[in-house]
């Protein structure tokens, strides 16, 4: 063995496909990279800018430019899905000059710069029309091909907030593009709503449930798919100190229903609920398990799942990535460090996918969200999951 040699080790992806659902685990065991492959890691990540669009034309963009419709720094990617070597990816309209909210990125492995296009086309991106997509803070893909869309209706919320449409979710059968699903979610809001995630969520029965974190309300919101129902789960007010980013991921144990995990970024406790409790509308009762305090009282950045039983997360302004497997109990000594980053970026989502590695979407949204960003907007970065140790 040789000293000192320094190895990347990158975290692999092992689907287990079953009649309800995706189950995914990491292993223990990692594929290494030599440093001869380094190569490989390099055309592995993928640059993403707000100013590398794809427009129809050129005379289109010019158009956009000067009406005010296009502002590169003003675009940021902040949630991706994968499939396969496509990427779907939402650019929440934070602020005035976003083109469109929802687009498509095709994985060309040593591209530099990757282009961004609409998806599923231009017309549905049309702001001000509330048949169109207005803001998209988020997204998922199911095991099925539908991309479901939490498309909250708000618009420039960082400059002066304008609410164009009501908030909706959208269903998309990424087969053919088309718009299956649209949902009208209103009913389930208060004045002090603020949709911030959506989990999409298949039972045992292979019946889809669509769960939304209502910051604002202190609540999951909960959508029957199949029967077209809906309900709200209020959360005990010790699980929100403050009513800031609401964090929620969802974990799969074998045959056994799913488990929502979700917590408040300011507070002190990581908490879940089995999803078979949420489908009967119940938060109380000892519904809601305290799965316990946040390492060192920091404040926990939930970034995602493996599609098995695994949990990813962060500290408040720091990029250092931990897994959390949540078949052991939830204290440090379980807690792995899987990737070390510098200060540039911070990573927003942890996602699986493409060649079987999970996956870490980038950005300095701190800098976008401070106007820091500079003429050529928020650095964005799509790569595998890496750690580096000395061997």
């Amino acid at each position: 063995m040789l000293s000192n040699l320094r190895v990347v080790y990158a975290l692999l992806l092992i689907a287990k496909i079953n009649q309800s659902t995706v189950s995914a685990s990491v292993t223990e065991e990692s594929i290494v990279l030599e440093r001869s492959n380094k190569s490989l890691l390099k055309e592995l990540t993928f640059e993403l800018s707000g100013s590398s669009l794809l427009w129809p034309c050129e005379s289109t963009k010019n158009i956009y430019i000067q009406s005010g419709h296009y502002v590169p720094r003003n675009v940021i990617i902040t949630r991706a899905q994968l499939q396969r070597d496509l990427v779907y990816v939402a650019l929440p309209r934070y602020k005035h000059g976003v083109p469109f909210t929802l687009g498509k990125i095709h994985l060309t492995q040593g591209q530099c710069l990757t282009k961004i296009s609409p998806y599923p086309c231009w017309s549905i991106q049309e702001e001000g029309n509330c048949q169109a997509l207005q803001s998209v803070v988020d997204i998922m893909l199911d095991h099925h091909g539908f991309l479901w869309i939490l498309d909250v209706g708000i618009v420039n919320t960082l400059e002066q907030p304008i609410r164009r449409c009501k908030p909706k979710i959208v269903a998309i059968n990424t087969l053919n593009g088309k718009v299956v699903k649209n949902i009208d979610i209103n009913n389930l809001l208060t004045p002090a709503s603020r949709l911030q995630f959506l989990v999409v969520d298949y039972g045992l029965d292979n019946k889809p449930f669509i769960y939304i974190a209502d910051a604002g309300a202190r609540s999951i919101l909960v959508y029957d798919i199949a029967l077209s129902k809906s309900y709200g789960v209020v959360l005990p007010k010790a699980t929100s100190p403050n009513a800031d980013v609401f964090y929620m991921a969802l974990t799969f144990h074998g045959n056994k229903n799913s488990t929502l995990y979700f917590t408040y970024l300011s507070s002190p406790h990581l908490y879940s609920i089995h999803t078979e409790h949420l489908r009967g509308g119940k938060g109380g009762d000892g519904a809601i398990v305290d799965v316990g305090a946040k390492p060192y009282g920091k404040h926990m950045v939930l970034l995602g799942a493996d599609g098995g039983n695994s949990l990813f997360f962060r500290y408040k302004g720091e990029n250092d990535i931990y897994m959390w497997n949540t078949e052991t109990c939830f204290k440090i000594s379980n807690l792995q460090e899987i990737q070390r980053n510098g200060d540039c970026r911070l990573t927003t989502q942890i996602l699986p996918g493409h060649k079987h590695f999970m996956w870490a979407l980038e950005s300095n949204f701190h800098d976008f969200m401070s106007e820091r960003t500079g003429c050529n907007g928020a650095s964005i970065v799509l790569h595998p999951v890496l750690r580096e140790c000395d061997d």
